[in-house]
């Protein structure tokens, strides 16, 4: 495993490490290589899975569930 182990971060640095690993997502799957896009997986899922770990009851936007996103698509031209 490369970084330090999520589970000892304070909840600060936990947050700046996932605020760090989402923004560097998007050129990572584009320029990285193979070797170093699974690497970034397998952090990000470390870094998430802790957050969710300390955050069970945290706030679920009603608009971010499959339900929400259904009730989005009513109406629509096309459905």
């Amino acid at each position: 495993m490369t970084g330090v182990d999520p589970s000892r971060l304070d909840d600060q640095q936990l947050m700046k490490e996932l605020e760090t690993i989402h923004r560097t997502r998007h050129d990572t799957l584009l320029y990285g290589s193979n070797d170093a896009l699974r690497a970034h997986n397998e952090r990000m899922a470390q870094l998430e899975g802790e957050y969710l770990r300390r955050n069970p009851r945290r706030l679920v936007s009603a608009g971010r569930t499959r339900e929400g996103a259904r009730e989005r698509g009513c109406g629509e031209p096309g459905e």
